[in-house]
């Protein structure tokens, strides 16, 4: 099932929107409150929905930005906008009018049934994006979770073709059902199966981190806006043969690989799925699974593409869903900076980044693509790491075999002597392992760092 079997209504196109003629739409506020999209500019907005629409296949021929004084709830736009727009598009022969911005199951047929052509909005394209890029069972699983609760309020009769699924077992309620009730029994049977097949996922996954730590090495997470070029970093610094093509969400799947630091450390690189503004919020809930790894991850490098004109938005939409994901205020504060795509930047501009490069923290001018700065992000990478992990001795009881064997999953044992009642620990843990080990103790145990 893609995202495109899951956005049919009864006034659009039943077949694929992917090589339509299509239009896209950014409709802004006239006056934006202050701090609302981080200062996003209407026309940076409207490029990338257009590469958004384009990542899938559509044949734009025509893209403009609207204005709203006031959003209309039959229509989002105004009515002599809507009716400007109709002939616009029957100029063009348009097929598939995509709206950057969200939209209500109202607004969405009522667009449809005036311009004659499919309308998506901003959510239903990004997941037809990520339904027909994820490769991996984990990330299909999670991109039809999040198409069907995205779905949820968009219920129509085309809904019946999932009655398949249930392999013809009765459920359906009696002759008197209405169809829509018969359509959300198909959806909500659907998601709860969906949700069980992710959480043997986790599972999955939680196990290959925890023998992952058993090595031990520290996991290293790349994350960044989508096109910011993490793919390329990714490749320049493990030689792997990850995906670069220059479009958004070019990586969905997420690669982990060895990464050699300076002087003969390791550890492992994880490449994560791009953010975008406005990430839809089904699609963060669905994607908690693979963005795990940010979470646990011991150091996280932010990816930036310097050279594009929203640099600086990016940054911002990258730091909100951070915090979405629930990354501790501790974690962020000790994020290294990756100033990617150097090579595009006038020779002014270079100077300006490597100046202030000097005089910031964890900040490295660089170019994924000639490996121009790699060596000072390594090096940058491998102080991060051992600045966060320090060297604690503790005294755990015996008969508390968890917690000395969640030591040795979590930290590097240096030193063991046991007596008659404690394991006396020589452990070297990161700060973030160290602080849950101390609320996983209640602070009740003797320990002291050197």
């Amino acid at each position: 099932m893609t995202a495109t079997d899951l956005a049919t209504t009864p006034e659009s196109s039943q077949t694929s929107i992917r090589t339509a003629v299509a239009g896209v739409l950014h409709p802004y506020a006239r006056s934006r409150p202050r701090g609302r999209d981080f200062g996003r500019d209407p026309g940076a907005a409207l490029a990338e929905a257009v590469a958004l629409a384009e990542a899938i296949g559509l044949d734009i021929q025509f893209a403009e930005t609207a204005s709203l004084g006031a959003v209309s709830p039959a229509t989002l736009l105004g009515r002599g906008k809507v009716e400007e727009l109709r002939g616009a598009f029957a100029a063009r022969a348009i097929e598939v009018v995509v709206i950057d911005g969200t939209l209500t199951p109202v607004q969405q047929r009522n667009l449809e049934r005036a311009w004659g052509c499919k309308v998506i909005d901003r959510t239903g394209l990004i997941l037809e994006i990520f339904g027909e890029r994820a490769k991996t069972r984990e990330g299909r699983l999670q991109v039809e979770l999040a198409a069907l609760d995205y779905q949820k309020s968009r219920l129509v009769r085309s809904w019946t073709h999932l009655e398949r699924q249930r392999g013809g077992r009765g459920f359906m309620g009696g002759p008197g059902e209405r169809q829509i009730e018969s359509d959300r029994r198909i959806i909500a049977d659907r998601m709860t199966r969906l949700k069980a097949q992710l959480k043997t996922v986790r599972r999955t996954r939680s196990l290959h981190r925890e023998s992952r730590r058993r090595v031990p090495y520290p996991i290293v997470a790349f994350v960044g806006y989508t096109n910011a070029g993490k793919s390329t970093l990714f490749n320049r610094l493990t030689d792997a043969k990850v995906s670069t093509k220059n479009m958004l969400f070019a990586t969905l799947d997420p690669t982990m690989r060895t990464l050699r630091l300076p002087a003969g450390g390791q550890a492992i690189l994880s490449d994560t799925v791009g953010f975008v503004s406005n990430l839809p919020t089904e699609l963060i809930a669905a994607f908690s699974a693979t963005l795990e790894e940010v979470r646990e991850a011991d150091c996280i490098v932010h990816v930036r593409d310097v050279s594009h004109p929203d640099s600086e938005a990016q940054k911002a939409d990258v730091l909100k869903v951070l915090d979405t994901l629930g990354v501790k205020d501790s974690v962020l504060e000790g994020v290294i900076e990756a100033q990617n795509k150097i090579d595009l930047l006038t020779p002014d501009e270079r100077s300006w980044f490597a100046n202030r490069a000097r005089h910031a923290v964890r900040a490295y001018p660089l170019s994924a693509a000639t490996g121009e700065g790699t060596d000072a992000l390594l090096a940058g990478i491998a102080d991060a790491l051992g600045a966060a992990n320090l060297v604690h001795r503790l005294s755990i009881p015996l008969d508390d075999g968890a917690t000395i064997a969640w030591l040795y999953r979590r930290g590097t044992v240096l030193e063991r002597r046991d007596d008659e009642r404690f394991a006396h620990m020589c452990v070297s843990l990161s700060d973030s392992d160290y602080k849950r080990f101390l609320s996983r103790r209640k602070g009740d145990l003797p320990h002291a760092a050197e």
